[in-house]
């Protein structure tokens, strides 16, 4: 489902903009950037090219959204050298040089006044050939507006406070950047004029009497650990009042990490830690990129992001920003990802008890106007979100079903429209036998909806109030959601078709798999027209962030061009990387259209189609993707493997997803392990281990009803199993029949037929076919009614083994099912259904009176290989033993009786494998 309206553009704030030395910095770079061409040293631009890449650099300044800080001089420097090549040194020496003689008041009047000049407009000066005048309404030309404007706001004590400041600003980076004046000034045999600059000045004595022993006893504490800090380097500083030795080498090692990486000391110890005693902020725009850049990290890594390194930097933005309530809401995102109920409903509580959930969402206004009322609504659909998130559906229903009766008070129809949708979600996921005392007492389709509805037909009804709700408001994202939620119901529940009516229409149900196919195809086209409605924010803050972040890779780079043997000839194309601007919540979107066509394709038995989407989505949506959805593709990859190539591969890709993805409890990771290894202790005749991987799949089940429905199917399906391959009939058959009547109860049709065909198994091998023949029909029904082809064709083969299990004058009516299978069988069926089908097929002709050996014996014994050679890589002893068994027996016909004992033997192995197992020194087990 699609979130509820999310932040589009940052709210006002009140402390909009302060002038500080790294602004002053990028005035600075500004006002070289807009210098006209000389003609005598120096030149400050050598090509077209360098006056570009600062262009693209100030840009990059002030709309990357990577930290909360400024960067120190240091960082700028080091960039500038990056960015300028053989003018680097000129722009480093220009930069200082100047920052330098800003050392009273009077130098800051002349310097903005100066600055003014560089911005067009009717009262602007005349320029000289080939200067650069500043579009006042361009980013840039903004930028410097709102300086020049703080400026000229600025009283007495903070135009002095921030004379005091540059002067902190120089001299912080003068110590890491003596080696290299120093080296500038002998080669060009000049002397110490410009350290001299720094010594000579008064800015402290102008200001502040002692301020010179301050910055001394700071200098001294430069030691320790500065604000912009990364994560890796600051494990140790989780714990508050411990000091951390700073890594010189962290300052760019980890820079082009994810978002998680960056780790802040304590609110309490700002002062502490910053050696001089001063933390800049970015601008209110950039700080909110970086939340909603943070809230987009957690979202897609989930519980694999850094809660503690996450919960520090929102400290200190909430100590030294507090009216950012933004904060409350990642805060409580964090929490929700990480399963901490009460923190997240405190942090959702503060959230909209301190800004009403009114910073920029994107709904309709009501028709009543009262605004500010009308974001209660909101608050209810997150806190029903969050009870859906923690497996609680009806005290989810509860609070949507409020805020539905709210939205209707306020005229909210957007709200209403997403409260519509959260509720199918909620039907939809969890189990719900009835929706009677929650639905139907404040939404009018509800109420008049007939009560004798099941809950699939309430869904479909709400699923398309939805959809006509969201088109008529034009919300393309829930529009394109719910395309999504009908694709999946129309997987999953059956229906009469439209075109068949009268009184001799048939009344059988069935689904569709041209409307699936529909409604994906309308939600990607949905989807697609966000290409071109791009926020500024995401587009030019993540270029801009990108750009930066890559700055150190650009210059490593042996395929960009050498300039005067320097690696830094970063060119404009890098500014345009690979980011798409579609913004990363649609492409999500999308990419579950891909997971839902790939599982749609797996239901209708195509494994080619299915992989192929699932390949799709790790190619063109990994970025974007949530961690959890990106594992669930990881898992269906994995056990495609497993089906069709045997448990090794598996295992080794399975190996892979575990490095990439953390197994936390109920993750897909974890559970497609616990499913290869079920499946291969049963294989190997490992009962006990089977039985522990069940009891550990029950344990991770809620015990909630209605909640992890599929995993407890999947729970009672593989302890059946175990029970049947113990040879413990009646109890699987008990287990089966609870399962049976629990999905009946959460009209889970699908699973109905994966049951039946188990009831029919059981009856097979317990020796009664006839009791088991009904099964096996039911299981087919349920097939074809939901175009299960492949499910279908392993219930057509089971059909046919009950058949020949009721005597040799069945062979023939067995062998014709098994015919009618194979096509489907041989080119979509994984390995054991193949070896299944090619044993049956043998005895059936074994077993035909009108068959004989001596005449083509090789029909049986190539099926009886093939079938042997599949069923070795799955490690199958019951059934390899069973296909040497019946070679065995076919080469004593024909008097082979060396080939006979060879077979014989193989069979014994088998067999003797099965029934001592040993997995002391399973290689794949000793992998975990």
């Amino acid at each position: 489902m699609a979130s509820p309206p999310q932040p589009t553009q940052p709210p006002p704030m009140t402390n909009a903009f302060a002038l500080t030395p790294h602004k002053v910095s990028v005035c600075l770079l500004l006002q070289t950037y807009a210098l006209p061409a000389q003609t005598t040293p120096p030149f400050p631009f050598s090509s077209v090219s360098q006056h570009n890449r600062l262009g693209l650099y100030l840009l990059a300044l002030t709309k990357s959204y990577d930290d909360i800080s400024e960067p120190k001089l240091e960082e700028l420097l080091n960039q500038l050298k990056e960015i300028s090549g053989s003018l680097g040194h000129w722009l480093i020496d220009h930069l200082t040089g100047r920052l330098s003689s800003l050392s009273a008041p009077d130098d800051l009047f002349s310097f903005f006044t100066e600055m003014r000049g560089i911005l067009g407009g009717l009262d602007s000066v005349v320029m000289e050939d080939n200067q650069v005048i500043l579009d006042p309404n361009s980013n840039l030309g903004l930028f410097l507006r709102r300086c020049i404007l703080t400026f000229n706001l600025l009283s007495f004590e903070g135009l002095c406070h921030l004379v005091t400041n540059i002067g902190s600003y120089c001299k912080e980076a003068m110590s890491s950047c003596m080696p290299y004046e120093t080296r500038l000034l002998d080669e060009s045999s000049n002397d110490l004029e410009t350290l001299s600059e720094y010594e000579n000045m008064d800015l402290e004595n102008f200001v502040f009497g002692k301020v010179n022993e301050e910055i001394e006893a700071r200098k001294q504490a430069s030691e320790r650990v500065p604000f912009h800090l990364h994560g890796p380097k600051a494990l140790s500083g989780l714990v508050e009042d411990i000091e951390v030795v700073a890594d010189p080498s962290s300052k760019h090692g980890d820079k082009c990490g994810e978002s998680n990486a960056y780790i802040h000391p304590p609110g309490n110890e700002l002062r502490d830690v910053d050696p001089y005693g001063e933390i800049f902020l970015r601008t209110n725009w950039q700080v909110q990129g970086y939340l909603m850049e943070q809230a987009d990290a957690i979202e897609k890594h989930d519980s694999s992001f850094s809660f503690n390194s996450s919960e520090l930097v929102l400290r200190q933005i909430k100590k030294l920003a507090p009216e950012l309530h933004r904060v409350h809401f990642l805060r409580y995102l964090n929490s929700l990802y990480h399963d901490d109920y009460f923190a997240a409903l405190d942090n959702l509580h503060r959230y909209f008890d301190y800004s009403a959930g009114a910073e920029g969402f994107d709904s309709v206004p009501s028709s009543s106007g009262s605004n500010g009322s009308g974001r209660y609504e909101i608050g209810l659909i997150y806190l029903g979100m969050m009870h859906l998130h923690f497996g609680h559906p009806k005290q989810a229903l509860q609070v949507l079903t409020e805020a539905v009766r709210f939205s209707q008070q306020q005229s909210n129809e957007s709200c209403l429209a997403y409260t519509l949708a959260a509720i199918c979600n909620v039907l939809s996921e969890f189990g719900c036998s009835s929706s009677a005392g929650v639905l139907g007492t404040s939404f009018s389709p509800i109420t008049s909806m007939d009560t004798s509805l099941s809950v699939g037909q309430q869904l479909f009804v709400l699923l398309r109030e939805s959809l006509k709700r969201a088109e008529s408001l034009k919300l393309k994202r829930l529009v394109a959601s719910n395309h999504l939620a009908l694709a999946k119901f129309d997987l999953l529940h059956a229906q009469r078709s439209l075109l068949s009516f009268g009184p001799k229409a048939s009344m059988k149900l069935r689904t569709f798999p041209i409307n699936v196919c529909k409604e994906l195809r309308l939600c990607s086209n949905l989807i697609s027209e966000f290409g071109y409605e791009s926020s500024t924010m995401t587009t030019d803050g993540a270029f801009s962030t990108t750009w930066l972040n890559n700055l150190p890779k650009s210059m490593d780079s042996p395929l960009l061009p050498q300039e005067n043997g320097h690696r830094n000839n970063c060119d404009a194309h890098r500014f345009f990387t690979q980011l798409s601007t579609v913004p990363k919540s649609v492409l999500q979107l999308l990419g579950s259209s891909y997971i839902m066509r790939s599982t749609a394709w797996e239901m209708y038995g195509s494994a080619p189609l299915a992989r192929i989407n699932s390949l799709v989505y790790t190619t063109c949506f990994a970025d974007a993707s949530s961690s959890s959805d990106a594992a669930s593709v990881h898992a269906k990859l994995i056990q495609h493997l497993a089906v069709f190539r045997g448990y090794k591969d598996a295992f080794v890709a399975l190996k892979v997803a575990e490095e990439k993805f953390l197994t936390v409890s109920k993750s897909v990771i974890l559970l497609v392990k616990l499913q290869l290894l079920h499946e291969r202790a049963l294989h190997r005749g490992n009962l006990k281990l089977a039985q522990q991987v069940c009891d550990e799949l029950g344990v991770l089940a809620s015990s909630v009803s209605g909640v992890d429905k599929d995993l407890k199917t999947e729970a009672s399906l593989r302890h059946a199993r175990t029970l049947l391959a113990a040879n413990q009939f009646s109890q699987a058959a008990a287990v089966a029949h609870s399962l049976f009547c629990m999905c009946y109860k959460f009209n889970m049709q699908v699973q109905n037929a994966t049951v039946l065909l188990l009831l029919a198994e059981i009856h097979k091998k317990s020796g009664n076919a006839v009791l088991g023949l009904p099964y096996a029909l039911a299981s087919l029904s349920f097939c074809q009614s939901f175009n299960l082809d492949l499910l279908k064709a392993s219930a057509t083969l089971t059909l046919a083994e009950l058949w020949l299990s009721l005597g040799s004058n069945h062979a023939k009516r067995a062998l014709t099912l098994i015919h009618g299978a194979l096509p489907m069988i041989l080119g979509h069926g994984g390995l054991e259904l193949q070896a299944r089908a090619q044993i049956t097929e043998a005895k059936c002709y074994l077993s035909d009176p009108s068959y004989s050996v001596f005449k083509d014996s090789e029909v049986v014994l190539d099926l009886l290989r093939q079938a042997s050679d599949e069923l070795q890589v799955l490690e199958y002893h019951e059934l390899a033993a069973e296909a040497f068994y019946l070679m065995a027996h076919v080469f004593d016909k024909l008097g082979q009786l060396e080939r006979r004992e060879e077979a014989a033997a193989s069979f014994k192995e088998h067999m003797m494998a099965l029934e001592n197992p040993q997995d002391e020194d399973d290689p794949l087990l000793n992998m975990f």
